[in-house]
């Protein structure tokens, strides 16, 4: 598929910090502006439990856009959204054992996947490497793929 080439995307939101619907509905809004809410469909918002860290429990909900833009662009969208609702892009740090440390924040934006198109940098891996692990993400993502929305 040519780099810009229309196609949907789809993209994980999480909240556990403050106002949670809120803080998805304000992230939404922003990627409605960048994206253009005409092609937007979205899931349900549904409850989940911190994984791999103790904290507050989170909404969920996937979103889905029509785009041609390249996936890191995506990516930069979705950095720059999360930074302008106070989270702070630093560098993922790591547990003893070397597993991926998580914590808990007001957004977590994640690309889950461009149309068909796979990806593998260090910014970025498309599809979303633990998306199939993840209830909270493959739920709200069959609801969208069987038009439930």
């Amino acid at each position: 598929m040519p780099e810009h080439a229309c196609r949907r995307i789809y993209l994980g939101i999480g909240s556990n910090l403050g106002d949670r619907k809120a803080n998805i509905e304000s992230a939404l809004e922003m990627l409605d502006e960048r994206f253009g809410k005409a092609s937007r469909l979205l899931s349900s918002i549904v409850s989940s439990r911190a994984q791999g860290f103790e904290g507050p429990d989170f909404l969920n909900c996937v979103v889905s856009y029509e785009s041609d833009r390249t996936p890191l662009e995506i990516l930069r969208i979705c950095k720059e959204t999360e930074m302008a609702m106070g989270r702070p892009v630093l560098p993922p740090r790591f547990n003893p054992d070397g597993s991926r440390k998580y914590e808990s924040r007001t957004i977590d934006i994640d690309v889950l996947m461009c149309g068909e198109e796979t990806v593998n940098t260090p910014q970025l891996t498309i599809p979303h490497p633990k998306m199939r692990e993840r209830d909270f993400v493959m739920g709200p993502l069959r609801e969208i793929f069987d038009g439930n929305v």
